[in-house]
């Protein structure tokens, strides 16, 4: 878990007096916005308070994008928003802002140049027993109450998202009005997991405990998420008395195995080990609270927990759903009276506002309605924001002529009486409380984050096969569920509307959700242009359209998707023995199916995997069956439930033996079209391909071919020749007549000629060669990657390092010992990208010596011969424009060639034409090539 602390308050300070010194070093002004891109509790929160004392406005950042495109043009709005502004950044950091962006990168270490190291989890108290050290910044810079003190950026957008102003008397006010409400004393102790990128972590979690002195605990979110149970561990052995938690976690919880009850012995060290975690007793009666918000509170849920854990000494009472935004300084109204006052309902009511806040319901003609009649909700208070940074007209937007902040939620207030109007007002005894019933925003909430339904629909409408204008994103909540989820509607066009076509389409709409948000939508609903009802101005009605799918209406056709979809993958066979069941499990949790209705045999891919999904496997796995490592090779070859039973029962590779090697992936085996062969990169791996093969669901099999070397036992090849014939024999034994469609990204686009000039010798036909933007003379570039050039690319094709970084890094290396560049490439990635992709040290150094093989096996190549013609998708180069690209390399494959060939732009960069901001374009431009070359149209 990493070094854990326990901080005095004046500790913190002086850590903050130093950063404060570092930034004025850098150039700033009191008033100039610092963008914190930091995700650990240690790194957020003296930087927070260093801002705060030079008088600089802090806002927390959440981390950036792994795709390259999307990284960048968030850096560009967030020069444009915070008006180029300085961004601070751990060591290391994924992505460095591009010359277009106005902002600056600085990292912390810089700041604090001198300071001892500082722990991953951290504990804060007052100063009790400790004496405060020695700063080195000057007086704390003067501010006026309405002086801004914060900015947050609104959650979830991957659009254009607004910085929402809060001032010093705004945060004032509202830590007042919390304590008061949570009756919070110096002898409290809280507990944090959320990341600091979220409203709660910072005014909840942190200002909320500071103001009155409270010993403060945080964690990683990873910690929690990766474990629930660990929440509780954390509450028991450090008698935690307040936290906060969205409700999700409540249903994870109730869901997670019981642990043993008592008092633990002592409180164990924050970075416990887990096997010391599962033994450790649960005591919980030190909790008088759990405040729960960011997304509504099913009743039975929050119910359940108390019951769960009552035997561990959970107050019956602890639970307090409430309500809060950015806006208004996060929690802001707090229900003390749960479960009892929410007998009956399926969400709990939120109870009333703290002092000094008042809270109305209003219709749209500005009316406040009489009570229990539902409307907007409305909201007036010191705790409420004065609008958006540099955004006049969304400020606007936001307020009503009378000045009150319109929330954009519906709800309505109740135990009022008949005839009295919708106004609570904080602070004031009464029966009234505040029940939400919908939202007027179109959003839709899901684990806590929200998402924009626009943005959705714009990814989804850009998909070939999806009729403009027709395409529907909108929350649904199944009774009892612990969480929003999405529910995409969309107009199929009459070539995409029924059987395979229908089956990919549907895969596609998955596949780009899962890509750009990390979540998979609950419902894809394919319906007639007629099933979208519109305003007069043409706007989709989508809360209409939710009231319609909860009543039923949408039932038909969500049977009819769920029977063609088990038709397309070959029916259903039961899975067998504990291992198989085990499995089927995990993939119905993954793809939100019946785990009855997940057959032995259908693949993970053809479930709907994803690269993202293959990193959730592996970790369900190690926590289900105890699998201390699952490779994602072993995913790739045995996709299938009963495959990977196998595997797994068999053992890890040493006691099994060593495979046969395959350089066959098969990522996507249905459909009757003529097969895809995919030819790797310069790395070996076939990752790249995972999100790419989703799109051919239902309409071409998509195979990849992987480089020899990665497994256990395997001897690299060791000629370019000796690759190209293993291929060639790899792909008859799995097609052993043409006509054939190959293809290559990158340096397999050579190997992928070389296939179809092997197999035009030996009389079949090729229908299809494929280069993704790689000419036909690889030497010079071949020679250029030494090793050290070519371990670098590894990293950027990883997304270990960014492409200006990659730029530089290599003269830094040359300049280290050998035995010590490969640690310090590792040492400049973000951990969180190493724990995804299982990487280490040795792993990373076996992976840079086959990459560094392959480039030396390019170093002897010389294309010579023709093929019949060739497709060549070009994007923006390494180095250059991509007009000089095309026309001085690329367009020299015509020298190749015995026919025309087609030279087609796509969107991106080298390294990006495949990621996820891109491939859903790039999947239907190659997709509509190879039907136009081997003359399959659309089924």
């Amino acid at each position: 878990m990493g070094e854990s602390a326990f901080q005095p308050y004046p500790f913190l300070l002086a850590a903050a007096e130093r950063l404060a010194a570092g930034l004025a070093r850098h150039g700033l002004a009191p008033g100039d916005a610092v963008g914190l891109l930091l995700d650990r509790p240690r790194e957020v929160i003296p930087a927070f308070w260093g801002c705060v004392l030079g008088g600089f406005v802090p806002c927390p950042l959440p981390p950036l994008p792994d795709d390259a495109d999307r990284a960048r043009e968030h850096l560009v709005h967030l020069g444009e928003l915070l008006d180029g502004p300085l961004l601070l950044t751990a060591d290391p950091v994924a992505s460095a802002p591009p010359p277009e962006a106005r902002v600056r990168m600085v990292r912390l270490d810089e700041l604090r140049a001198g300071a001892e190291a500082e722990p991953e989890a951290v504990g804060l108290a007052g100063p009790e027993g400790s004496a405060r050290p020695v700063g080195t910044a000057a007086a704390p810079a003067a501010v006026a109450p309405d002086g801004l003190a914060l900015l947050v950026l609104t959650s979830g957008s991957t659009g254009r998202s607004k910085a929402v102003r809060l001032t010093h008397a705004n945060l004032l006010s509202s830590m007042a009005a919390k304590a008061e409400r949570q009756r919070l004393t110096s002898a409290d102790r809280t507990l944090n997991w959320i990341a600091f990128d979220h409203v709660a972590a910072l005014l909840e979690a942190h200002l909320l405990p500071l103001a009155v002195g409270a010993e403060q605990f945080h964690v990683s979110s990873t910690r929690v998420l990766g474990d629930p149970m660990e929440f509780l561990r954390l509450i028991s052995r450090h008698r935690v008395t307040m936290t906060f938690t969205p409700n999700f976690l409540l249903g994870l919880l109730n869901a997670a195995e019981a642990p043993t009850a008592g008092a633990p012995e002592a409180a164990a060290p924050m970075d416990g080990a887990a096997d010391a975690s599962a033994a450790e007793r649960l005591d919980l009666r030190s909790l008088r609270h759990i405040v729960s918000g960011g997304e509504a509170n099913v009743r039975a849920t929050g119910e359940a927990f108390l019951a769960r854990y009552a035997p561990y000494g959970l107050r019956g009472d602890a639970l307090w759903p409430a309500f809060g935004m950015t806006e208004t300084c996060a929690g802001s109204v707090y229900s003390r009276g749960f479960p009892w006052v929410d007998a009956g309902r399926e969400f709990a009511s939120l109870g009333q506002p703290v002092r000094g806040l008042r809270v109305r319901v209003a219709d749209a003609r500005g009316r406040v309605c009489p009570a229990g009649e539902v409307g907007e909700l409305q909201l007036r208070g010191p705790m409420i924001t004065d609008g958006y940074h540099r955004d006049p007209d969304a400020t606007a937007r936001a307020h009503t002529p009378d000045g009150w902040f319109r929330s954009g939620d519906l709800g309505r207030i109740d135990g009022l009486g008949d005839g009295v109007p919708s106004l609570l007002v904080g602070g004031e005894a009464g029966p009234g409380h505040l029940v939400l019933v919908g939202r007027a925003k179109d959003s839709v909430i899901v684990n806590g984050v929200n998402y924009f339904s626009a943005d959705i629909e714009a990814a989804v409408e850009r998909l070939d096969g999806v009729a403009p204008g027709h395409v529907a994103a909108f929350p649904t909540r199944r009774p009892g569920h612990d969480t929003e989820e999405l529910v995409v509607a969309l107009c199929p066009e009459p070539a995409s509307a029924s059987g395979a076509a229908l089956h990919r389409l549907l895969n596609a709409v998955r596949a780009t959700v899962v890509a750009h948000w990390g979540f998979r939508p609950a419902h894809v609903l394919p319906l007639p242009a007629s099933a979208f009802p519109k305003t007069s101005l043409g706007k989709t009605l989508r809360q209409r359209m939710r009231e319609r799918l909860e009543a039923g209406a949408y039932d038909a056709v969500i049977a009819e998707v769920a029977a063609e979809a088990e038709q397309q993958l070959g029916g259903h066979v039961a899975p067998e023995g504990a291992t198989e069941r085990a499995l089927a499990d995990i993939y119905a949790e993954l793809f939100e199916r019946e785990p009855a209705r997940v057959s032995a045999t259908a693949s993970f891919f053809d479930l709907g995997g994803t690269s993202l999904d293959i990193l959730r496997l592996r970790r369900l796995v190690a926590t289900r069956l105890a699998v201390a490592e699952l490779p994602v090779i072993t995913v790739l070859t045995a996709p299938t439930v009963r495959q990977l039973a196998a595997r797994l029962d068999a053992g890890p590779p040493v006691a099994a033996g060593p495979e046969a090697y395959d350089p066959v992936v098969p990522l996507q085996t249905g459909g009757d079209k003529t097969p895809l062969f995919c030819v790797h990169p310069g790395v070996g791996e076939v990752l790249v391909f995972v999100n790419l093969a989703r799109y051919f669901a239902g309409d071409r099999p998509f195979f990849a071919l992987r480089a020899r070397g990665f497994n256990q036992g395997e001897r690299p090849f060791g000629s370019f020749a000796e690759m190209v014939e293993t291929y060639v024999r790899a792909i008859r034994a799995r097609q052993p007549r043409g006509p054939y469609a190959i293809a290559g990204y990158s340096y397999g686009g050579a190997v992928a000629f070389e296939i179809a000039k092997r197999l035009e010798a030996l009389g079949e036909r090729v229908g299809f060669v494929g280069s993704l933007n790689l000419p036909p003379h690889i030497k010079y570039r071949m020679d250029e990657l030494d090793f050290v050039e070519t371990a670098t690319n590894l990293a950027l094709f990883l997304d270990l390092v960014d492409r200006r970084r990659a730029r530089e890094l290599p003269a830094e290396l040359r300049a280290l010992p050998a035995e010590d560049r490969l640690a310090r490439l590792l040492d400049l990635a973000p951990p969180r990208r190493l724990r995804d992709l299982d990487l280490d040290l040795p792993k990373f150094t076996a992976w840079a010596r086959l990459a560094s093989g392959l480039t030396a096996l390019g170093r002897e190549y010389r294309p010579s011969g023709t093929v019949r013609s060739m497709t060549v998708f070009y994007a923006v180069p390494l180095r250059g424009t991509k007009e000089d690209w095309l026309a001085r390399e690329l367009r020299r494959w015509d020298e190749h060639t015995r026919s025309q060939n087609r030279y087609i732009e796509v969107p991106g960069e080298h390294y990006t034409m495949l990621g996820p901001r891109h491939v859903a374009t790039f999947q239907a431009i190659l997709r509509r090539e190879l039907d136009h070359a081997l003359g399959e149209g659309s089924p």
